[in-house]
């Protein structure tokens, strides 16, 4: 938000924000004379809820969030419709029954009735409050408007319910209740007689409904007993019929029994197997050919004897012959050879196959013995399994049985005890629970400071705040364009220059420029005219442009006496310049003045310009005509060409955004661009599509707010 042009708002409306709340201030003051004064009185009510000197069981834990609900209900009953109703029959008969002593003036209704008609309303009033009735608009259908005559005395339900405050501050034990009235004696009595009257009944309302709650639960815990009791009486005459005194125990030494005989019966059958086998080694060792058992085989000691006969036969051979050297190498031979047999045979029996024999024997008789007492015990473990299993499968179909009895008595049992915490924790509840009390009645006091102060600056301040409000309304409804951050914001540009507005149709730039009055107005201008100048000539000789074009968003806006003045100012710099432009008045002088115009589109046809002086003016065709109609782009540029060698600067008037076809022609050929926009006016949505076109252009340099309306 722009600060400086909410200010002057403010300043445009400050008689407004002035006056308006003098006004209020003094119509308050005069109002607030009559006020009457006002009486306030509290009732203070304990309940018992966070107070522990007031529990019987000091030790019991305290959930806030619970409390703290107890206190919104009860603070919500406080305002019940009932309850409000209540307050209203007591009003209405102390006012009835102590005519002397009533809080209020009668109503004309309630005044125009006679003895006799007030005796029967008050009668009808304590028949409601007997029976705590609900007032209605029913209750206007009988003899009495009972509702109307009750509302007519200020102590209808909904008058109460606004000026009756109930609170409760936290983490204290006591509610608050509060009104405020014209009468102490009435404040008093209101809060006391509504503190107690709700005490009453409440209470009243808690114990019938513990008393009920205690009776349903006496007769649920009662249920719940006898059922526990019977579920726990089937179970007791199950066990003693079966003669199950612990099943689980009963078959868990059962179940290990037959583990155990198992492992027994699995190590008889190791020992079976293992000697079984023993003994297979042993026969095959006693039918087999092994020398330690059965000694030196046969057919080497029948070798021997054949060997050794002949050798006899030889050795007769070796006498019969006479000694020859052969037949006694045939017996040294032979001899040799039986040598070596007998060496071999005593070698493999260096053991006596007698003794390897009597012991393998001795082995095998006694696993013969260890094999027979294995499989005499193993018959002994199996009649042991059979009869453990047996009674093991007897206790199944107990088994399944008694757990249901088991859950069924667990579960009455676990119900039971439930319903059994919740009788205990209820009856102490009732000992320990909520204890409405009136712990300080409410008393007549001193009137309540004078509230007038706070209503005069009340309305002070709120018709301020009002007509301040009012004021910014305006201004952010108000999308004028009234400043250069205005213009740059809402066209995203930049803004090269202001310009102030000029009075008066009969005026040129020559008088303005020579003005010796004092005219502030022109001073203005002229130092505005030079900063743009300033700004535009910095801009062009950046890159030696020479072309400048003047546009705007719509005709009207000043551009074409921007361009005129413009020309001016760049004259005064002893620069040679170009304008052309639509035809505007001029006057003729003997320097530096504004000449008589040439045209444009004959320039174009002969090529030919008469400078005269610093500034030389074309005017453009006034028919709106297309440039690229009259000539091709070529020719126009080289037109451009000789003007740009010719001038040291050329100013166009170019045609406004919104004749676009005709501004896009004269923009092909400018260098640099500026827009002019006017003070006061606002960009529509059908400008914003112009304003990002000439945005958009490498040569654009700015804006120029014009007809600006400031002094110096």
């Amino acid at each position: 938000m722009d600060i400086k042009s909410f200010l002057k708002v403010i300043g445009k409306y400050k008689w407004v924000l002035i006056l308006v709340p003098i006004v209020a201030i003094i119509i308050t003051y005069f109002l607030v004379q009559n006020l009457p004064k006002e009486y306030s009185s509290e009732v203070q009510i304990s309940t018992g809820l966070l107070d522990p000197s007031k529990k019987v069981i000091t030790s019991e834990n305290t959930d806030f969030f619970q409390v703290s609900q107890q206190f919104s209900n009860i603070i919500e009953k406080f305002k019940m419709k009932k309850n409000i109703n209540l307050l209203s029959y007591n009003l209405m008969l102390h006012d009835l029954e102590n005519p002397a002593k009533r809080f209020r003036p009668y109503s004309e209704k309630l005044d125009s009735l006679n003895s006799s008609e007030k005796a029967q309303l008050i009668n009808l009033f304590k028949e409601k409050l007997a029976t705590k009735s609900i007032l209605t608009l029913a209750d206007n259908k009988g003899k009495y408007k009972m509702y109307d005559l009750i509302e007519s005395m200020g102590y209808g339900e909904e008058v109460l319910r606004k000026k009756i405050d109930i609170s409760h501050t936290d983490n204290s034990d006591y509610i608050n209740i509060e009104y405020i009235s014209e009468n102490p004696d009435l404040s008093a009595y209101l809060v006391n007689t509504f503190a107690s009257d709700f005490i009453t009944n409440y209470s009243g309302e808690i114990a019938v409904n513990q008393n009920t709650s205690m009776g349903l639960l006496d007769s649920i815990l009662k249920q719940k007993e006898s059922v526990m009791n019977s579920k726990n009486n089937s179970l007791a005459a199950f066990k003693r019929n079966k003669g199950v005194l612990n099943l689980n125990e009963q078959s868990a030494t059962v179940y290990a029994q037959i583990t155990n005989y198992e492992g027994q019966r699995a190590d008889l059958i190791r020992t079976i197997q293992s000697t079984q086998g023993a003994l297979s080694v042993l026969e095959s060792k006693f039918r087999g050919n092994d020398p330690s058992i059965v000694g030196s085989n046969r057919a080497d000691n029948r070798e021997i004897v054949r060997l050794k006969r002949e050798r006899e036969a030889a050795t007769s051979d070796w006498v019969g012959n006479g000694f020859k050297p052969s037949d006694q190498a045939r017996v040294d031979s032979l001899t040799k050879i039986i040598q070596e047999k007998s060496n071999k045979n005593e070698d493999e029996n260096v053991f006596d196959p007698r003794a390897s024999k009597q012991t393998l024997s001795n082995q095998k008789t006694g696993l013969e013995l260890q094999l027979a007492q294995a499989k005499a015990s193993i018959n002994s473990v199996e009649q042991q399994l059979s009869v453990l299993r047996a009674r093991y499968s007897s206790m199944v179909p107990y088994d399944a049985d008694i757990q249901n009895y088991q859950r069924e008595a667990d579960l009455a049992t676990k119900e039971y005890m439930t319903t059994l915490d919740q009788y205990h924790q209820n009856e102490a509840g009732r000992i320990s629970g909520l204890q409405l009390k009136i712990d300080q009645l409410g008393l007549p006091g001193n009137p309540e400071p004078s509230k007038k102060i706070m209503y005069v600056a009340g309305a002070g301040f709120g018709s301020f705040f009002i007509c301040l409000g009012f004021v910014f309304t305006v201004f952010f409804l108000d999308n004028k364009i009234i400043t250069s951050n205005q213009l740059a914001s809402a066209t995203k540009s930049n803004v090269v220059g202001l310009l102030n507005k000029i009075e008066g149709n009969e005026r040129s730039v020559r008088e303005i420029w020579n003005d010796k009055n004092d005219n502030a107005n022109y001073e203005i201008y002229r130092d505005m005219l030079r900063s743009l100048r300033f700004e535009v000539n910095n801009k062009m000789d950046e890159d030696g442009s020479k072309i400048l074009g003047i546009t705007s968003l719509l005709a009207g806006e000043g551009k074409t006496f921007i361009a005129y003045s413009l020309a001016y100012a760049f004259a005064m710099t002893g620069k040679k310049i170009l304008l052309i432009a639509d035809e505007a008045p001029v006057v003729k002088s003997e320097s530096k003045a504004l000449v008589v115009s040439q045209n444009f589109q004959t320039f174009l046809i002969k090529k030919e310009i008469h400078t005269e002086d610093l500034i030389t003016i074309m005017n453009k065709n006034t028919a709106r005509n297309s440039l690229l109609e009259m000539q091709s782009i070529k020719s126009l540029k080289a037109g451009f060409d000789v003007l740009r060698e010719e001038f040291d600067l050329i100013i166009i008037d170019v045609n406004s955004l919104h004749d676009i076809n005709i501004a896009k022609e004269w923009l092909l050929f400018t260098e640099k661009n500026i827009a002019v926009f006017e003070y006061g006016k606002s960009i529509q949505d059908t400008d914003k599509e112009f304003i990002d076109y000439i945005k958009k252009l490498p040569g654009f340099l700015g804006w120029v707010l014009n007809k600006t309306q400031f002094q110096k």
